[in-house]
């Protein structure tokens, strides 16, 4: 599956981090959304010259006050009719929920049609990297509102409080979660030296693997929100969305290892991410009792 950026394409509200330098937060979801013809309104919810990863980097976050203020002004935008969809990510701030929980529900008067992506951007394997407070308001207030859900593993499992070890547990874990398409990034795979990106989704549970490279490890997962809200915003079919997702991801991660990149190298990959060559292959998940037989 491709798609198009030629086509006239609706507008994507996304709320996120902002780096100097890097491809992560905004960098990445944006970026992706645009490169395949998808206007973005784009909204940091903190500034950092780097992400923290590479090292310790200024944090600069808009106060409670100017960042609702800043959101009040886009819901009541004489505009909104042309969203069709809001993304969140990363936030500065646990009362920064509050606020995207506004937007979205404004964007969605508009638009009953329009989605809402949440990527529960809160920690990896090594632990939370938000406050505790700011996870738990994601958890409570974001999610129950979201159409669809793009955690990692570790998120997910925080999240649910459940085992996402295997993919049987990580796909019990999805569907617990509570949006309709829960897609889970770094999930466990069934074949070694392999990862996976699984779906679980109104018409069934779906799993992508491809090979695990030695590449940068931060941001693809705000790739991945940008390329699955692009594809269900151009009406893909589920295993469509998935495959378009892992390929894409898949390509730019083995663009910037090649390169021995410390960074996803989007400019340079992005049109692996627009039209992907990765030959990957979607299975469908048995669930439930037959998963138990």
């Amino acid at each position: 599956m491709s798609v198009d950026p030629a086509q006239s394409k609706p507008a994507v509200i996304v709320v996120s981090s902002l780096v100097a330098r890097g491809g992560v937060g905004l960098r990445a979801t944006a970026f992706a959304l645009e490169r395949l013809g998808f206007p973005v309104w784009q909204v940091p919810t903190i500034f950092l010259p780097w992400h923290t990863g590479h090292s310790p980097s200024t944090k600069i976050v808009p106060s409670d006050d100017l960042f609702t203020a800043a959101i009040a002004d886009l819901a009541g935008s004489p505009h909104l009719a042309e969203v069709g969809a809001v993304v969140s990510g990363y936030i500065g701030d646990a009362a920064q929920a509050a606020a995207i929980e506004a937007l979205v529900t404004a964007v969605k008067k508009v638009n009953p049609k329009a989605i809402y992506v949440c990527d529960p951007v809160i920690g990896d394997a090594e632990g939370l990297y938000v406050a505790e407070a700011t996870a738990t308001t994601i958890r409570d207030h974001l999610l129950p509102l979201a159409d669809a859900a793009t955690p990692n593993r570790f998120e997910l499992a925080w999240l649910t409080g459940m085992d996402t070890d295997t993919p049987t547990k990580a796909l019990a874990a999805a569907r617990a979660l509570g949006p309709a398409r829960t897609f889970v990034t770094s999930a466990p795979a069934l074949m070694r030296g392999q990862i996976a990106l699984m779906l679980a989704g109104p018409d069934g549970a779906f799993v992508a693997e491809h090979p695990l490279l030695d590449g940068p490890s931060s941001g693809p997962g705000d790739l991945v929100s940008g390329l699955v809200t692009a594809a269900l915003l151009s009406g893909a079919s589920s295993e469509g969305v998935l495959k378009h997702a892992a390929a894409g991801t898949f390509e730019v991660i083995a663009v910037s290892a090649k390169a021995k990149a410390d960074e996803m190298m989007l400019v340079a990959a992005q049109d692996r991410f627009v039209h992907p060559m990765a030959h990957i292959q979607v299975r469908r998940m048995v669930e439930g009792a037959a998963a138990a037989r």
